[in-house]
């Protein structure tokens, strides 16, 4: 696929700041001039307004009881600007254009979280899997309340959600609420330069294939189609596969699209509409599934969002998986980035959009198929039974056909077990999926 220079600059769906809407303006009627006349006169900027803004800096410059310099006055202007519009619309300067390099490529250093800022505090979307942020235990809903001792307000917001990235190998405090304690817990963080593999690919059971995505990167697409190729020449074709979006906080559209088609044969994938004609877009799958066809599961929880959700819809609207687990984020927005100059950017939304059914999912998410709770599961402690078969009993009839090799107690019920205290909502969806292989396989037959 080709995108015009505007759309391939950067079509993204950041991880989500927040909770947000915005859409185009509704176009003026046509049969009502005056009206269209009165709303244009209203929106212009008049030697008023610009004495008034004039006027503000000027006293900035000159009475803030600290010295403001002009450059950081005129950055923070244009930061107000796309701050009041949305969430996710932003100024991004050398930095922030190394960030998001950072992210879409999968490889920078920091802790290894997606974070929110949320009415001046920093929460946690989600940990990314297998770094520092991980292995200290923070959870998607977990609040930063203090960076290096310094207490997180809407004041230093900024300049604290910096500072959770530096130089591999240096150190940051971080003071965290969990989300269901009251108690914070300090911790001792060290960076490290993450490269993030956002592609996990094994089998959970013979013929029961588990596909785990953490984000959608430039080469998530890609490295999908090599793993899960990879399992299939090993291992044989797959009766299922479970595809895990839960705390997947988005990436790149192309990406989503590309995984989008890798499971679908036809049909609509996303659709994308916007105020520029550029912004405008569609994406259909094309032939060619790498399961050919075999039952899907999309796991999903609150902390799947933006492209991983652009997945969810398109594989839901397409009946391709069954979709499992609790509601998604509800990012149903598209952010573009559009350079100013060499080290200066606007990230700004530029479009909604809507699943292969017209639906947007913006504040509202994906329902799922299969509801599940948020549940951990133990093993139950009861007195082992003497007899817990007819091969217990003394002197009972041997089965003529058996051949002794086999242990009847080996019925997958402990493997079952394992897996659901070490991961309910996966357990879960594998019995889901076993009934949809036994449906599809009779259906084939």
């Amino acid at each position: 696929m080709r995108f015009s220079p505007f759309s391939l600059i950067a079509l993204l769906l950041a991880s989500p700041l927040a909770f947000a809407q915005t859409g185009p303006a509704p176009a003026a009627s046509s049969d009502a001039p005056a009206s269209a006349s009165s709303s244009a006169t209203g929106n212009q900027v008049d030697t008023d307004d610009i004495r008034r803004f004039a006027r503000v800096y000027e006293i900035i410059r000159q009475a803030y009881v600290e010295p403001v310099g002009n450059k950081a006055l005129m950055n923070d202007a244009i930061k107000g600007m796309l701050a009041n519009l949305d969430p996710h619309s932003a100024y991004l300067d050398k930095q922030g254009l190394q960030d998001l390099d950072e992210d879409t490529s999968g490889q920078y250093s920091g802790l290894g979280i997606e974070v929110l800022e949320d009415n001046g505090v920093l929460r946690i979307v989600t940990p990314i899997d297998d770094t520092p942020a991980a292995r200290a235990g923070i959870k998607p809903g977990d609040i930063i309340l203090k960076v290096n001792g310094k207490l997180v307000d809407a004041d230093n917001i900024d300049g604290l959600f910096q500072e959770l990235r530096g130089k591999p190998g240096s150190k940051i405090a971080l003071s965290i609420l969990h989300a269901k304690s009251d108690k914070p817990v300090d911790m001792t963080l060290t960076r490290q330069l993450i490269t993030v593999s956002s592609v996990k690919v094994r089998e959970l059971e013979p013929g029961y294939a588990y596909i785990r995505i953490s984000q959608f990167q430039d080469d998530t697409a890609t490295d999908l189609e090599k793993k899960l190729g990879e399992l299939i020449a090993k291992n044989g074709p797959q009766k299922g596969a479970i595809l895990d979006l839960r705390n997947n906080p988005g990436g790149l559209v192309t990406a989503a699209v590309a995984v989008s088609d890798d499971f679908l044969n036809s049909g609509t994938i996303v659709t994308m509409r916007g105020r520029l004609r550029d912004a405008n877009l569609s994406f259909s799958a094309h032939p060619g599934d790498l399961l050919n066809g075999a039952p899907m599961v999309d796991l999903v929880n609150n902390g799947t969002a933006s492209a991983a959700e652009i997945v969810s819809g398109a594989l839901k609207d397409n009946h391709r998986a069954l979709i499992v687990g609790q509601r998604t984020f509800g990012k149903g927005v598209v952010q573009t980035v559009l350079p100013l100059d060499a080290d200066h950017a606007v990230k700004i939304t530029t479009a909604r959009y809507y699943t292969p059914n017209g639906t947007s999912i913006q504040a509202e998410g994906i329902k799922p198929d299969i509801a599940l709770g948020d549940l951990t599961a133990s093993v139950a402690d009861t007195p082992a039974m003497p007899i817990n078969s007819e091969a217990d009993l003394p002197h009972h009839l041997a089965n003529q056909n058996a051949d002794g090799s086999s242990n009847i107690d080996n019925d997958g019920s402990a493997q079952s077990t394992k897996l659901a205290t070490q991961d309910y909502a996966l357990s879960q969806a594998l019995n889901i999926l076993k009934g949809l292989a036994l449906n599809h396989a009779a259906s084939t037959k």
